[in-house]
């Protein structure tokens, strides 16, 4: 069935809303809009025509875009774009009762993101190389992707004739490409299971593509270079699928954001610390305790560390291995902490948050990609004695509704 209907707000997800008697999501929309749609029985409807658009309506980068999932924003000016952002976080805070000045967004740039995770299948013409359309599992291909580096977006396709060559007549890989220092490193999943035969066709094919490592199905079949990365200046070894921010731009801003906050700490703990995206940077002033619950990134860290630190000069810095979620660093545990900086997975730090708002450590910073479960912990922090005294959103994911945002707290 199609309807007419008025888009009166942006919703959580990027899709325009509009109201009958319940909401409609629409996506590729803008407030303002009078648009046609095809609706059914749920709350989605499909464009099908703009009928009156909004003056803030922009011409896409992309000419893929609306029928390749990867971006619901690219139709959307900058500023309105970047305020809509900034409001998510207000929005999640005002969920929790949280009120706090909220500073600009930093912005991101296109062609900036040094990792995408893409698909691979075989069809009788060949491989296929794209990203998955919105909310099916159908592969559309893609020629261009103004998200990623340039050395992502050309080693798409002879990346898929090589993975092609592993797969089954109807399989799926998905294949995870990161630009480092040394090369491209990739990780391919769901392809055939390994043998002889296969492993020579791959690490033949790694040298061809001149890529610095490969793995698959978790198993590296050929390192040609170590894939380093710098982290504030320190030269570290990827682990195979470690966690990375998304942009170095990103990574940066972040950076900053958690020196500023940690400010005269002269001993600091780095929770969920990956491969040392802030440990570094904190260990050039202050003595750092970097926990992280995955031993690859752990050893990763630790080697970087004992390589580099002296010729650096670091201060010291003591990695474990530590599961934070069933495991937190206790309250008694932080009595000789400065300062805790906490970069959690999506679904937040609860049982972390809950033993830091009981301690007396003087200064925090909180680094989420989820407004929603940050400003969760956030309520715990300030009930117990906590006061916020900066908000900074970073938009690490361009023409997404996803956002990174790092938090000051101060105990009162």
């Amino acid at each position: 069935m199609a309807e007419e209907v008025e888009i009166l707000r942006m919703g959580h997800q990027g899709e325009g809303v509009a109201e009958r008697t319940s909401p409609l999501f629409v996506p590729y929309t803008l407030p303002g809009e009078q648009v046609r749609v095809a609706t059914d029985e749920s709350d989605h409807g499909s464009l099908k025509g703009i009928l009156t658009p909004s003056p803030e309506r922009i011409k896409p980068a992309c000419a893929h875009f609306t029928r390749c999932g990867g971006c619901a924003l690219q139709h959307w000016q900058e500023e309105a774009y970047a305020s809509w952002k900034e409001g998510l976080v207000a929005q999640a805070f005002s969920q929790q009762g949280i009120s706090a000045e909220i500073s600009p967004i930093i912005r991101a740039k296109p062609g900036t993101r040094r990792r995408a995770s893409f698909a691979v299948t075989r069809t009788k013409s060949g491989a296929v190389a794209g990203y998955y359309a919105r909310g099916t599992h159908q592969i559309v291909p893609v020629s261009m992707c103004p998200l990623v580096r340039p050395e992502i977006e050309s080693a798409m396709q002879p990346l898929a004739d090589l993975v092609a060559g592993g797969l089954s007549r109807k399989g799926r890989a998905s294949v995870l490409v990161t630009v480092t220092a040394s090369g491209l490193d990739v990780m391919v999943s769901g392809g055939k299971p390994l043998d002889i035969d296969l492993r020579m066709y791959l690490s033949e094919g790694a040298d061809r593509l001149d890529l610095a490592r490969l793995a698959w199905e978790g198993e590296i079949v050929a390192e040609r270079r170590l894939p380093i990365l710098s982290l504030s200046g320190i030269p570290v070894t990827l682990a195979p699928g470690a966690f990375l921010q998304a942009t170095a731009d990103g990574e940066a801003a972040l950076v900053q954001s958690v020196l500023e906050g940690m400010e005269g700490a002269g001993d600091v703990a780095d929770l969920f610390a990956g491969c040392g995206t802030f440990t570094f940077a904190l260990a050039r002033k202050a003595n750092v305790l970097a926990l992280e619950g995955e031993a690859g990134q752990v050893e990763a860290l630790e080697r970087a560390y004992h390589r580099e630190g002296p010729a650096h000069h670091l201060k010291r810095i003591t990695a474990e291995r530590r599961d934070l979620f069933r495991r937190p660093l206790l309250t008694p545990e932080m009595k000789k902490l400065d300062g805790i900086v906490f970069d959690p997975p999506r679904a937040g730090a609860a049982a972390q948050a809950a033993e830091i708002a009981k301690s007396a450590v003087p200064r925090l910073v909180a680094v989420s990609c989820n407004p929603a479960t940050l400003a969760r912990d956030l309520r715990a922090l300030l009930d117990g004695g906590y006061d916020i005294s900066r908000v900074q959103p970073v938009d690490q994911f361009l023409w997404s509704p996803h956002i990174e945002v790092a938090v000051h707290l101060t105990r009162r």
